[in-house]
């Protein structure tokens, strides 16, 4: 084990009785702030260790999926500041152009009013105002879940430096003719008035129709189907696969476009399916992305019949009319003309909604900015595919270039006044000069700036060096750029991500953002359904903070954190990481009120006995294996043989074999208690970075020293004993077998009886006092009558029972359950021997059968074994 070198002061055994979180845990997060413990220099001559939060809207408040990644990413930290470098975890918020502009807007209606009552400039103030007054209230919920960032480095995504780097960047990608301004299809929002991101777009099966439309007539006759009929307004063409024979004598030909007027081609592309639906589609190349394509490929006109707010623009009765309005009435007229072949309703199909505000989105041509993502997205993927940067879980390799390989020019402006604005001022002739941050714009009669601002994943996409001063060389940046690792969920590998390893490789002279990737997966309910509010299963974590403790929620999800994973949470197993917080610190309470302690050096291992020798050897085990689970992110395992060494091994049956020990006094007493003292102060610093209250709490105590958090990490010293740990995993056999065998006998835990112990030449002869203590075992006294003999781990436990249970009323009720289980065997072999039910019945109804039928030898070998074990009459 490595030695602290914290000053010490005396250590105490005083501790309450019971352990109560929320009594411990906000003083001791104000004083780790206070002493600036999550502070990093860049100065320092540390090796630099870095991860960024992935930073959380202004808008947003804590929820099931903050508290899970932050536990991972604190998690990291922590023991790697434990470990001796110099960590930073940078926190900020993201300024969430559409949601926190929807948010203020929601506000000035309350007041009757709209942003454009106050004007552009007067409602980015009132948004700035909001946010100082209400916004970032996540800040103090991390400080709740323990969040150990350093807080003097906070950033927003709208602060003075970050704005900086935006527009140095954009200025550098226009520059390199690696921004454009273009006519394209977006996704559009008729509600929110903006083009949206491929993130902000949720998909749903909805209920909606498709109608089948004869185009044209006689031989120049074309059976089209749509969802949105609506649309057909606009078509500027039919489009059918080049080798459909179907067609072939229409394709360069003209046909009538109902209800319109208006004569279009029939065109061949390679695009469409022939054998989906009647081979032919309509094109309407202003309000399908698909559509625009083909219409791109013929040389098609772009013809807009919906307005921003999705309202009908064309000619003729339907002008006005809202688009779901328009679909209806301009069925109505085609089925009036005989032009409806079929119709379906409802009919089921997946479509896009704004995350923002539920509307359903509209794809729109429109004439906005876009990042060329060619260049940028191929150094992306090279920088995988070269090793410069790890993706783990290694499978989430595949989707990571399925994206970056196949990315699609990316529309950055939206039409908000809230974010950063495009830096491109336009002149009175048609100049267009785009401006960077140390850049006079253009002033005089005519000029004026952009409307629209960028998307706000283009500012975070800066986040892993625009947070450390980017543009200029700064210290910080120097020391703790590139990210050691960055931790994030796998649902935003494709936009987030990506989008900062193309800005990173870019303007870092192709340094990437970070060595690793870390996927994690989504938190759901305990029945592994994704949480919805719709659903009625949402949780907030504060309320199981309130109600168990922080440290029972962080250690709740880190136990479920398996890599790239989803993560089922119940509050079931949140009360059960509360039962394990307090058997942590009953344990440690009673350990230090036994002798407990870490004075003075370890006794020599030939001082030991083997019970001390072997919960060494598994400390040591225990360490080195935790240390290989955090590097390679496996959280569930490593939480886990956390668990199982603390609960099992440590309390289960360190502390209780050493009972007799302590109890007894002496020198020997001396040394387990030193040994004690040894494994709690390792085992409460590998449990810190996960539930670090409790550790704090205990660990100072044990101590005497300042501060759990900036003590040495634990190293295997090496220690092993192979034979200790084969001595005492033979008493746990026995100790197992024996206490199985009492419960199958109706034997309450605590009730005595008489045992003769033939222990022999084993090892297990200097440990008869303390199975006796474990097993309740009396000494045989007179008149013992071996009733029962376990045979176990080279010993035999012979035992008395005839005064301690009803001997025939337990063999009448093995003797039912035998009977019992017999009928399950036989009818389950009867099923599974009759061919005819085993040709029909499914798979998995056959494998339970087989299961059941598993079960039933299984219960049959116990009964038997037991009614063999009964004392006989």
């Amino acid at each position: 084990m490595t030695e602290n070198t914290q000053q010490q002061t005396a250590p105490t055994t005083e501790l309450p009785t019971q352990y109560a979180p929320a009594e411990v845990e906000g003083p001791l997060y104000e004083r780790w702030v206070e002493r600036g413990y999550f502070e990093a220099d860049a100065k320092s001559e540390k090796p630099p260790y870095t991860i960024v939060i992935p930073p959380p809207n202004v808008t947003g408040s804590l929820h099931l999926g903050h508290a899970f990644e932050h536990t991972l990413i604190d998690a990291l930290t922590r023991r790697k500041r434990m470990q001796g470098y110099e960590t930073l975890w940078q926190p900020g918020m993201d300024h969430a152009g559409i949601a926190t502009q929807n948010v203020v807007e929601r506000e000035l209606a309350k007041e009757g009013k709209s942003r454009h009552d106050l004007g552009r400039e007067a409602f980015v103030e009132r948004v700035w105002q909001w946010k100082a007054e209400s916004g970032g209230q996540i800040s103090g919920q991390m400080k709740r879940l323990g969040d150990g960032v350093a807080w003097s480095r906070e950033r927003f995504t709208m602060d003075e430096g970050l704005s900086q780097a935006v527009q140095t960047i954009f200025k550098k990608l226009y520059d390199d003719e690696l921004i454009y301004r273009a006519e394209r299809i977006i996704n559009w929002c008729p509600r929110c008035l903006t083009a949206i991101s491929d993130i902000e777009v949720e998909y749903q099966d909805d209920d909606g129709e498709l109608v089948s439309i004869r185009y044209g007539s006689g031989d120049a006759e074309i059976v089209v189907a749509t969802t949105r009929a609506e649309t057909m307004l606009g078509d500027t063409a039919v489009a059918v696969h080049p080798d459909d024979e179907r067609y072939k004598h229409l394709v360069g030909t003209e046909i009538e476009l109902p209800l319109t007027g208006r004569r279009i081609p029939v065109v061949a592309d390679e695009h469409v399916d022939p054998e989906f639906g009647t081979g032919a589609v309509k094109v309407t190349p202003a309000h399908d992305p698909n559509d625009f394509e083909i219409g791109q490929r013929h040389g098609l006109p772009n013809l807009a019949v919906m307005d921003e707010r999705a309202v009908i623009t064309a000619h003729g009765p339907f002008q006005g009319l809202d688009r779901l309005e328009a679909r209806s009435a301009i069925v109505a007229a085609l089925r009036a003309e005989g032009r409806i072949v079929a119709e379906k309703r409802p009919y089921v199909h997946s479509v896009g909604h704004c995350s923002r505000c539920k509307t359903t989105i509209e794809p729109r041509l429109s004439m906005q900015w876009w990042v060329k993502v060619g260049p940028l997205a191929k150094a992306a993927g090279d920088a995988v595919r070269d090793g410069k940067v790890t993706i783990h879980p290694q499978e989430m390799e595949k989707r990571y270039f399925d994206w970056v390989d196949n990315l699609h020019d990316w529309c950055i402006s939206r039409q908000l006044w809230w974010g950063h604005r495009i830096p491109v001022w336009y002149g009175p002739d048609g100049e267009v000069v785009c401006v960077g941050p140390d850049e006079q714009p253009p002033a005089g009669e005519g000029w004026h700036q952009d409307t629209d601002v960028l998307d706000t994943w283009f500012s975070s996409g800066l986040w892993p060096f625009s947070t450390l001063g980017w543009p200029e060389r700064t210290e910080s940046l120097e020391k703790f750029y590139p990210n050691s690792v960055l931790v994030t969920g796998y649902d935003i590998l494709f936009f987030w991500v990506a989008r900062m390893m193309m800005f990173g490789l870019y303007a870092m002279d192709g340094t990437p953002p970070f060595h690793t990737i870390a996927l994690h997966g989504m938190v759901r309910d305990q029945n592994g359904k994704k949480m919805s509010k719709s659903f009625g299963n949402v949780v907030n974590p504060l309320d199981w903070m309130d109600e168990y403790g922080s440290d029972a929620v962080r250690f709740t999800l880190a136990n479920g954190a398996n890599p790239g994973v989803d993560v089922p949470i119940g509050e079931d197993w949140v009360k059960a990481s509360r039962n394990f917080a307090n058997k942590i610190w009953n344990a440690t309470r009673f350990a230090l009120m036994n002798g407990a302690t870490i004075e003075g050096p370890l006794p020599d291992a030939s001082e030991m006995s083997a019970t001390d020798r072997w919960i060494l050897s598994r400390l040591n085990a225990t360490v080195a294996q935790v240390d290989a689970l955090y590097e390679d992110y496996q959280f569930a395992k490593l939480s886990d043989a956390l668990y199982h060494f603390a609960w099992d091994e440590v309390f289960d049956w360190y502390v209780e074999l050493s009972k007799t020990t302590f109890f007894a006094g002496g020198e020997q007493a001396k040394v387990s208690g030193r040994v004690l003292g040894e494994v709690l102060d390792v085992m409460l610093r590998l449990l810190h970075p996960i539930v670090p209250f409790v550790t704090e709490a205990l660990w100072t105590t044990l101590t005497g020293r300042e501060s759990v958090v900036i003590a040495d990490w634990p190293e295997d010293s090496g220690f092993r004993d192979a034979a200790a740990e084969a001595e005492i995993e033979n008493l746990q056999q026995v100790v197992t077998e024996v206490r199985r065998f009492r419960a199958d006998q109706g034997l309450q835990p605590g009730q005595k009886v008489p045992a003769r112990l033939e222990l022999g030449g084993t090892a297990l002869a200097a440990h008869e006092a303390a199975i006796r203590q474990l097993l309740r075992l009396q000494p045989e006294g007179e008149g013992f009558s071996a009733t029962a003999s376990l045979p176990v781990a080279g010993a035999t436990v012979a035992l008395d029972l005839s005064g301690t249970i009803d001997v025939e009323a337990e063999r009448k009720r093995l003797t039912k359950d035998l009977a019992a289980a017999e009928k399950e065997k036989a009818q389950a072999n009867g099923k599974l021997g009759n061919e005819a039910f085993l040709a029909k019945a499914p798979d998995n109804v056959v494998e339970k059968i087989r299961t059941r039928l598993a079960k039933a030898d299984e219960d049959i070998a116990r009964i038997q074994a037991q009614l063999a074990n009964l004392p006989q009459a």
